[in-house]
């Protein structure tokens, strides 16, 4: 990791270099403000625009007037100093685990507490902190968000339809800026310094365009689950971005502590305003109050019975009258599933097992469209196709990636890789991890309840020919004391869709208890979630589940899922999630007792 250097520039507070070690290896730059004093208070991250850099907020730094706060700003990955085509990220999950990858930086290489960090952030930068907030649930002090660009104006008409179309026909290209400096500030010297600017960058790639309102349109949609003190900031004769997403995520957000502020003439570049001190003042007075206070840390295992999700889950289990138009629409679309398992092999075998059921996952994860004839396999193409499929797939991709972290961690602390998956369906993503991956395991124990999943692993173990090292046994995941007495003891378990199968909290506690009594200290757990899904009413309105009956969910949020296996002994150590964000993958460590 390279050591900060000091700036050529000389601003009043003292500015260091450097750079972090995003999660694809590729070295971004940050400039750091170290606080007065031996020791900070705390720590401010800026999220600079879109199109720009970590210099266009380095004036932030001594206009917040907090010297008892180190301040860091990041250049992301194609900005600034900051490597990579410009403009271009691969996608806006990357860019989002970048910031995590920052904010782990500052915590561990500068010894600042995540709970002792917030984040001020504009434009496209505030967007990529919300859904970070949304996605990850950091335990940050604070967020502020000034003129988040939840839904860019493009003034010209069907222009995202248009660009999702030439994207498909052509792939990722670039698109320019319209955006002058007259329409970001009323600040001559500021218009002047961002029109002369060389490191600002018009170009954006139509992939970052299109996934930052996808994301946008998402998080806004759903920041009930977002509980991090909030201060959003409306610039309101701004002409960039639009200014009713802003306020409707201001109404949904679930913080207990949040403010908005309008503020009347200012344009886009909202801390880069003539008048900038009025905002300022406002910004200033919410860090000081939330540095002041405690960390807030809300109650969340309870959700199960009071959470909005709860609410959610009970709308979609309600039946719909069978002769209203919902009614009678439903209809069709269940008699449309019902004429295509005829054909399509992963149809009839989700009408026959269940949607939610291993035998489906398993063959979700082959991703091989089978069925009668052409048509079938077109059929089960689409099926294969849809986005909460695409979502499993790359769940199973994540949960590979973290048990193989997590056994790197295991042998570089010396300590032998007992896996055990308390639900595996098949154990397909299990045995699959073992390839490539940095040390053979001492041993491999595969449960599930199903006794058709426990026979098709089986066979799945004895065609790797892993007979030695692995074995499938039927088990119920629900039951601690069996899972607390599981031999041998497990270094390294794991839960993969299973949870969120099952709306009650106290049932999935009871899970995590007995394999935190399994787990001795230093021990891994790989977990999964799903925050959000684009699919839900489907789901409960056609689907089956394995258990019988409709398949209705009951989300949780990160920040949910987290704190039930921090009640159970475990700390996060790492996270993923998929790029639509509906499934997350997370990496926990057993907390000594």
């Amino acid at each position: 990791m390279p050591v900060p250097t000091a700036s050529t520039a000389a601003p009043t507070r003292p500015v260091l270099e450097g750079s972090f070690t995003a999660s694809d290896g590729v070295e971004l730059f940050y400039r750091h403000w170290p606080a007065a004093g031996s020791r900070p208070r705390g720590a401010v991250l800026l999220l600079h625009r879109g199109h720009e850099h970590s210099g266009r907020v380095a004036h932030l730094a001594d206009e917040l007037g907090m010297p008892d706060l180190a301040i860091f700003a990041w250049d992301a990955r194609g900005h600034g100093r900051s490597p990579g085509k410009r403009g271009f990220s691969p996608g806006v999950d990357q860019s989002v685990r970048d910031l995590q990858a920052f904010a782990d930086h500052v915590a561990e290489t500068h010894g600042i507490a995540i709970e002792d960090i917030a984040v001020v952030a504009q434009s496209v930068g505030a967007v990529l902190a919300t859904v970070w907030a949304h996605d990850y649930a950091p335990r940050i002090r604070a967020l502020v968000l000034a003129s988040p660009a939840f839904h860019v104006k493009l003034y010209v008409p069907f222009a995202r339809p248009g660009l999702a179309l030439l994207r498909r026909l052509r792939g990722d290209f670039a698109v320019n800026s319209y955006v002058k400096a007259g329409l970001l500030t009323r600040d001559p010297a500021r218009r002047a310094a961002y029109a002369a600017d060389p490191l600002v960058t018009r170009p954006i790639s139509v992939n970052m365009l299109l996934g930052l309102h996808a994301a946008a349109k998402r998080v806004v949609a759903d920041a009930r689950a977002i509980t991090i003190p909030t201060q959003l900031i409306v610039s309101g004769a701004d002409v960039v971005v639009r200014q009713g997403p802003q306020h409707r995520f201001y109404e949904n957000l679930g913080s207990a502590e949040k403010e908005r502020h309008v503020l009347v003439g200012f344009r886009h570049d909202t801390l880069g305003e003539r008048d900038r001190e009025t905002a300022l003042v406002k910004v200033r007075a919410f860090l000081e109050a939330c540095f002041a206070a405690p960390p807030h840390r809300p109650t969340l295992l309870d959700a199960h019975r009071t959470g909005f999700t709860r609410d959610e889950a009970d709308r979609l289990a309600t039946p719909q009258p069978a002769l209203s138009p919902a009614g009678l629409g439903w209809g069709v679309v269940r008699l449309g599933l019902r004429l295509g398992g005829l054909v399509s092999e992963g149809l009839r075998i989700g009408r026959r097992t269940g949607f939610d059921s291993g035998s489906t996952l398993d063959y979700v994860y082959r991703d091989e469209a089978r069925g009668m004839g052409p048509l079938g396999r077109l059929v089960d193409r689409l099926y294969l196709d849809a986005v909460g499929w695409r979502g499993i797939r790359r769940r199973k991709i994540l949960v590979e990636e973290l048990l193989r972290d997590a056994m790197a961690r295991l042998a570089a602390a010396g300590e032998p890789v007992h896996v055990l998956d308390i639900a595996a369906g098949h154990g397909r993503y299990v045995l699959d991890a073992l390839d490539g991956g940095p040390a053979p395991p001492a041993s491999v124990t595969l449960r599930d309840y199903s006794e058709l999943n426990v026979a098709a692993g089986k066979r799945l173990i004895a065609g790797r020919g892993l007979q030695g090292v692995a074995r499938f046994v039927a088990g119920d995941a629900f039951d601690a004391g069996s899972l607390a007495a599981a031999e041998p003891r497990p270094t390294l378990a794991v839960v993969s869709g299973l949870y969120e199968l099952f709306p009650d909290n106290a049932v999935v506690g009871r899970s995590l208890k007995g394999l935190a009594a399994a787990v001795p200290p230093g021990g891994y757990l790989v977990y999964t979630g799903q925050p959000w899904h684009p699919q839900l009413a489907f789901i409960a309105r056609a689907l089956t589940s394995h258990r019988g009956g409709a398949w209705v969910m009951r989300r949780r949020s990160q920040a949910e899922m987290d704190a039930l296996v921090e009640a159970a002994g475990f700390t996060k150590v790492a996270q993923r999630i998929d790029p639509w964000g509906i499934f997350t993958v997370s990496l926990a460590r057993r907390a000594a007792s």
